[in-house]
């Protein structure tokens, strides 16, 4: 009677492991070689660990004809040096085995088919389930990585009464995730409900245990600069260039803008036909008022313009480094200035200066601490 071909244990079936992992390099892009890795490391760890004092574990992978084999490692030494049966091998014992064998050479010794099997089919699939985890971790942080400082859309998946804090879920498949958009990053006074598909700005990514992070921002001055170059194409190609952005979310932003054609209208271009492209933005952003005005490279261009709707009637520098003092009509102060100093505030942001703001009627007060800004050396 012939006897039966012993069935190797399930799960440890190389063939099969080599066809699962080929699958998963096709299916979903991650390298044989990675899960190979992850597998290996699996094995010996669980070697070692069940055969207290070996050392030296390796496994040998024939991709040619789809196998995997392991050894213990021995070190071959003379027979008074001999100490440690787990690493070591004597000489006359290794020589037993091939006359080829001298101190100082490595012994590599089967491991028993069965056992290696065991080990196998115990830890193997555990071990592939968490690589295969960290390389979909992978995948999706490389995917959102490149899309730092761009617009994603999210849909709104849980809100914490708690703490204000929204779960939003940011791509399909495989490649999507969760982002927590904070509460400090939502514009105040906007309400966010479960199931509502909402703009996000992608601040930074991170890598971490659970998976990549992906910091959001609804607040974001990048928010509103990538929201015009999805509705102006002028922006978009690079004729019209956003120099400048200051925000403040929900209630008001400023926008220098420049064309490199002058044949171009910057503002009108970003303003669009009967306004209906700022208006697109604006409706995005919750009604949140959006002033766009003309880049110069001329400070006192600049700065007159960036405190609009008031009129700027002169701009001096005072002393030294980017400061300077606007002189408005004196009807207009208040309207310079701004409801709680926000005019001014965005404007200071805007062109980098601080500007401090007077009346026409202040002119005269100290006329030998202001320099014209056109006296100034101009800036490198």
């Amino acid at each position: 009677m012939k006897g039966k071909k012993q069935k190797e244990p399930a799960g440890m079936n190389p063939a099969e492991i080599f066809a699962a992992l080929a699958l998963l390099e096709k299916e979903r892009n991650i390298p044989q070689s990675f899960m190979m890795e992850k597998i290996i490391q699996a094995i010996t760890t669980a070697y070692k660990r069940d055969h207290a004092g070996v050392e030296n574990v390796i496994v040998d992978v024939d991709e040619a004809h789809q196998d995997l084999k392991m050894y213990v490692q021995k070190n071959v030494v003379d027979e008074e040096d001999y100490v440690d049966p787990f690493n070591e091998m004597p000489l006359a014992e290794a020589k037993a085995l091939s006359a080829k064998y001298e101190i100082g050479d490595v012994v590599n010794i089967p491991v028993d088919k069965m056992e290696f099997g065991r080990i196998a089919a115990g830890n193997g699939k555990q071990v592939i389930i968490q690589g295969l985890r960290e390389a979909e971790r992978g995948q999706v942080y490389d995917e959102f990585n490149s899309k730092q400082h761009e617009i994603l859309t999210g849909v709104v998946t849980r809100v914490d009464p708690r703490n204000g804090n929204v779960s939003l879920r940011i791509g399909t498949g495989t490649e999507s995730t969760e982002a927590l958009l904070m509460a400090g990053e939502q514009v105040p006074g906007e309400e966010l409900t479960e199931g509502m598909h909402v703009k996000v700005y992608v601040v930074d990514v991170r890598r971490s245990t659970r998976g990549p992070q992906i910091l959001i921002s609804r607040t974001h001055p990048g928010l509103v600069k990538r929201l015009f170059e999805l509705e102006v194409p002028e922006i978009y190609d690079g004729t019209v260039e956003v120099r400048s952005i200051a925000r403040e979310a929900g209630s008001r932003t400023k926008m220098a803008v420049w064309s490199n054609d002058g044949n171009v209208d910057p503002i009108g271009a970003c303003v669009g036909p009967k306004g209906q492209r700022v208006a697109n933005i604006v409706e995005e952003l919750r009604g949140e008022k959006i002033d766009i005005i003309k880049w110069d490279d001329d400070p006192a261009a600049f700065i007159a313009a960036a405190l609009a709707p008031a009129d700027v009637v002169d701009v001096w520098m005072t002393g030294e480094g980017k400061a300077c003092r606007c002189i408005v009509p004196d009807d207009q102060l208040s309207l310079a200035i701004g409801k709680e100093g926000q005019n001014a505030r965005l404007a200071a942001r805007l062109t980098g200066y601080k500007i401090d703001i007077k009346p026409a009627s202040y002119r005269d007060e100290d006329p030998d601490e202001l320099i014209e800004i056109a006296d100034e050396p101009e800036e490198e």
